[in-house]
């Protein structure tokens, strides 16, 4: 079943816990390149390409409504926001690591998506 478009806002602003400008830092440093894969994969780049433009994607969502207004989203933001939402349970419902290890790869790739998972 697919969720409404509130429970998708409500959702996304819960787990999306990076401000811009904090999700912009992390992304400029070494660490954010680190998560989901070995050095050795072959598609290492078409993923790092996927992450950031999701994680370009997110920021400007956040930047386009600092107040987090549900009226002010459009329908793109919502398709993407769906997709955060998405990405981040699938993830900590699986991955443990992302809350007790912050040099794990499940972190990383959490924080890629604007969640960091040590914030409360």
């Amino acid at each position: 079943m697919v969720k409404d478009d509130e429970t998708v806002i409500e959702e996304f602003n819960e787990l999306v816990n990076m401000s811009a400008s904090e999700l912009e830092a992390w992304l400029k440093g070494k660490e954010s390149e680190s998560s989901g894969w070995s050095k050795d994969d072959e598609n290492q780049i078409f993923k790092h390409h996927t992450c950031l433009s999701s994680s370009r994607k997110i920021i400007e969502i956040l930047k386009k409504n600092p107040n987090k207004d549900p009226s002010k989203y459009d329908g793109e933001d919502i398709g993407h926001m769906r997709k955060v939402v998405s990405y981040n349970k699938r993830h900590l419902a699986q991955e443990k690591k992302a809350k007790q290890v912050t040099s794990s790869k499940s972190y990383k790739s959490l924080k890629n998506w604007g969640h960091d998972a040590l914030k409360t």
